[in-house]
């Protein structure tokens, strides 16, 4: 995980697993995500993303993003134990960047 909020782990072409139709999830706030998201993002933040996995698709790729990737990260390695394919985004305008 802290290879992940680092940057350190290996590269991963996030606008490939996009175009793939990955699921873009926003871990914060519903205040943060109402004052700007990614199109289509879904938001669950993360302190309550364990009680909410259902609500993630886990037949696709999880894109997390949030305001500077820190808890992104946290949520990719909340996904990632639960057996999702999940990738931490960073900050959810360099998502929207990679989405075009």
């Amino acid at each position: 995980m802290l290879r992940s909020l680092f940057g350190s782990g290996p590269k991963v072409d996030l606008k490939a697993v996009l175009e793939q139709g990955a699921t873009i999830l926003d871990v914060r706030t519903p205040t943060e995500f109402a004052q700007g998201h990614v199109k289509g993002a879904m938001n669950v933040p993360v302190d309550q993303l364990q009680s909410h996995l259902a609500r993630v698709p886990k037949n696709k790729p999880v894109i997390t993003c949030c305001k500077s990737g820190m808890r992104s990260g946290m949520a990719e390695g909340i996904l990632r134990k639960q057996g999702y394919e999940a990738y931490n985004g960073g900050p959810w305008t360099h998502v929207q960047k990679l989405k075009g």
